[in-house]
Formats: C-alpha cells, structure tokens, sequence
C-alpha cells in the first residue's frame, strides 16, 4: 500500500497520456504491489491497467484482489475479457473466483472457457465441487508426476523444458497409469543422485497426503506437524488430484485466526476489512451475541433479586460483588482461550478432557487460594471480623475453580457438537460465571453469616 501511494498519481498520468509505458514501469514489481495499485484506483483506471498489464501478469494481479473487488471488475471489464485474465490464474484461485461470481455470470465465464480453453473449463468445474475451505477447495491440480520407470535425469529433464508449468517444483510425485499416489522425491534428492537411477529406487513410498474432503484447519495442522511445504490430495482410491501449498495454508491460518479472534469477542465473523464493511453489517454481526449477553444479565440481577434479604442486612456483603465475579470470569477466559488454541493446533482433543478437568481444577484451586489469600488480607484490614473474611476466601476460591472449570470444558463440549469451539466467547464464558459467582457468594453469605442473620431478624444490629 505504501507503494500504491508513491507511485500511484505517476501511475493515473501515464494511464491518461501514455499506456503503453506502464508495462515498463511495472514490469520489476510484485503482482502484490500491483494489486495494492489496483485497489487504489477507481473501476475504470484499474481495468484500464489490468488491459495494459501482460495477461499472464494481469492473472497474477486479479488473483491477489479480494473477491468484492474482483466481481467489480468482471462487471466492467465483461466476460471475454475476464476469462482471458482468469486463465492465468492459479488453478485453486481461479476456482474460488468462479465460486465467487454470481450464478448466472459463472455460467456465461464457464461457457466462455469452455470455447476458449476447455481444458481450464474442465478443471474449474472439477475444483469447484469441493467446498472452498476443504483440502479440495485449496489444492491446485498443477504439480509434478512422472512413473517410476522414469529416471531421475530424465525427470529433471522435463522439468528443465516445462519448469513453468506447475506452482510447485519441490517435489516430484510418483504415479501410476491410472494415477495412484505411490512415492516421491524431492528436487534436492534428485539432484545429488545419478541421472540414469530409476525414480522407484530411490523415492519415498510414505507419502503423507490427505482426502479432498478435509478441513482446512486439519489441513493446515498435518503441513504444520510434518513440515512440509506441500501436501498431496487423494481421493479414495488413492489417485492423485492436487497439492495444497503453504502459500494457501498461510490465508487460511489468518482466516482462521480472524474468525477465532472475532468470536472470542462475541462477533459473528467477518471477513472484510474494517472499513470496508457497512454500519449495518456490523450492527448485525454485533447485535446479537450483545443481546444476548445483556438478556444473561438479567440472571445475574435475579440472582441477586433472590437474596435481597442478605443483602438488605448486610449491606458491606455488596461491595464485594464486582471483585469477587470479575476473578471468576478472568480465569475463565484465561481457560477458554488455552483450550481454544490448543484444540486449534491439535495439542488436545476430545479424548483428553479428564486431563484437562483435572489440570484446571488443579490450577484454579491454586489460583483461588492465592486470590483468597489476598482478598482475606483486604477484608481484615478493612475492619471486618473473621466471619466475613471466611466468606470471602471461601468464595473465591469456589468462584475461580468454577470458572476454571467452566472455560476449560464448554470449548470441549461445543467441539464434540460440532460448533466452532470459539463461540465460547470470552464476554459468554463471564456471563455464566457472572450468575453463578454471585449466586455462589449470596448463598454462601446466608449460610457463613447465619447468626448475624437472625440477629437483624430480632431487630437488633448485625455486625461484622
């Protein structure tokens, strides 16, 4: 974006005086920059630019747009000249662009491919099947294959004459005539090796790969866990279909990041940038989750409404109450976060939830008795007697465990439903441990402070 504000009224001048020469400006740029130009200029500079740009180069820049700015773009620039730039488009790109647009434009750029290069049709057709954020939906049918009586000179061969081919040149896939994923090797092996040595004798038959239908978030940790820079996809028969790619699996742990950060802060996801998305949008990405939390508090004002008795006695048992909830609901969050990206990375699962249990029961005993320690401390400096500081530890020790307890197992229980574990928001997790805390701690008032009680009952002064 720098670079769009530095050059772009250079740009817009020689868009209007001389078209020509944007080639040569352009031409030691990366398509990322470009594509930050593009954004910056208005619809019809900006398909004025793509039309100036190499078309190879162009598909580079479309696909780097977002896909609001990419339909825009199709609108003004029409089919036919939209399927030229898409046809240059990675293969995994081109179908999300396609899956993008609406029905009818999708059906008139396929019919337009299909004439053009049907080839490329075929493939869009074949990738858009699958769901955008599954292994299927990422992977790019371009890769490197040969058989394994193929040597490793003549392999290196090949790629020598076609090395622009595919996205990928780090691996070398082994197949069979039928396609059937059978080994691997990666350039670097290749290359130390003696040129007239068979693929089969010196590839890798543990191939690690994974099926079309995976999610994208288990894809992105089996990349993560193996190191790997590529990951081949299988249908069930074992035959090769493509390779998702780290630059892929890079856009979707910062999808995923942006949706668990936005639910965590009670927000539906959204997946446009700040300004970009309408006061209307927000409003209804935003709006429910704080009516619900809002409506959640009225089980704490019930709560408290319960207990009017005790608190109409002992009116100091009050000024405890934000202190005592907001310790319930920090460590709560704290837990809920821990578990959330955990189960995210794959460090626990489902099977785990007893540990988990007792790990968090374990440290919220710990964290309570600290806080209880201070709390008590604060009670018996403030004057009171050894009745109300007992409360008081009491209390928040069982509060904090709770709310150990609560933020620890909710993302387990939501993820064995299938619900995002995320939705176990932050400000949801406070909520409940809001009702529960005070619920806890007027309880605990009415059974501790029993005698003080009964002596207001008789109409003489309670002390504490």
């Amino acid at each position: 974006m720098h670079l769009a504000r530095l050059i772009g009224p250079e740009l817009e001048t020689l868009l209007a005086e001389e078209p020509s020469a944007v080639r040569a400006l352009l031409d030691e740029i990366h398509p990322e920059d470009i594509a930050d130009l593009v954004d910056a200029l208005d619809d019809q500079r900006a398909g004025q630019l793509l039309a100036e740009l190499p078309v190879r180069y162009a598909g580079q820049v479309f696909a780097r747009l977002d896909q609001e700015r990419q339909l825009e773009l199709t609108a003004l620039m029409g089919v036919a000249r939209t399927s030229r730039i898409a046809v240059e488009m990675e293969g995994d790109d081109r179908a999300d662009f396609v899956r993008a647009l609406p029905a009818t434009v999708g059906a008139a750029l396929l019919r337009e491919l299909e004439r053009s290069n049907p080839e490329v049709a075929r493939e869009v057709e074949s990738l858009a099947r699958w769901p955008e954020s599954s292994a299927g939906g990422l992977m790019t049918p371009e890769y490197w294959a040969v058989g394994p009586e193929v040597t490793v000179g003549d392999a290196l061969l090949e790629i020598r004459r076609n090395a622009e081919a595919p996205e990928v040149l780090d691996v070398i896939y082994v197949v069979d005539q039928a396609d059937h994923l059978s080994g691997q090797l990666t350039i670097r092996d290749a290359v130390i090796r003696d040129p007239d040595t068979p693929i089969a004798q010196v590839m890798r038959h543990n191939v690690i790969s994974v099926p079309p239908e995976m999610d994208q978030e288990e894809v992105a940790r089996i990349i993560g866990k193996y190191d790997l820079s590529c990951l081949p996809v299988v249908d069930a028969e074992g035959r090769m279909l493509g390779l998702v790619t780290t630059d892929d699996i890079i856009d979707v742990l910062r999808e995923e990041a942006d949706e668990d950060a936005q639910r965590m802060g009670g927000i539906r996801p959204i997946e446009d940038t700040y300004f970009n998305v309408s006061f209307g949008t927000f409003i209804l990405k935003r709006a429910p989750w704080v009516l619900v939390l809002f409506i959640g508090g009225f089980l704490t004002a019930m709560a408290m409404e319960a207990f009017d008795r005790v608190l109409s006695v002992v009116t100091q048992i009050a000024f405890y109450i934000p202190m005592l909830i907001s310790a319930g609901g920090n460590t709560g969050s704290q837990s809920s976060t821990l578990i959330i990206r955990s189960l995210a990375v794959g460090d626990v699962t489902l099977r785990d939830w007893w540990r988990v249990l007792l790990r968090e029961l374990a440290i919220g005993l710990t964290l309570g008795g600290i806080l209880a320690a201070v709390g008590v401390t604060r009670v018996l400096v403030g004057g009171s007697d050894l009745g109300m500081a007992a409360l008081i530890g009491i209390t928040v020790t069982s509060i904090v465990v709770i709310g150990c307890l609560i933020g620890s197992m909710m993302p387990l229980v939501l993820h064995r439903l299938g619900v995002d574990p995320a939705t176990s928001s932050t400000p949801f997790i406070a909520t409940i441990i809001d009702v529960l805390g005070v619920v806890i701690y007027l309880g605990l008032a009415q059974w501790i402070l029993a005698d003080v009680l009964a002596r207001a009952a008789l109409g003489l002064e309670p002390s504490l």
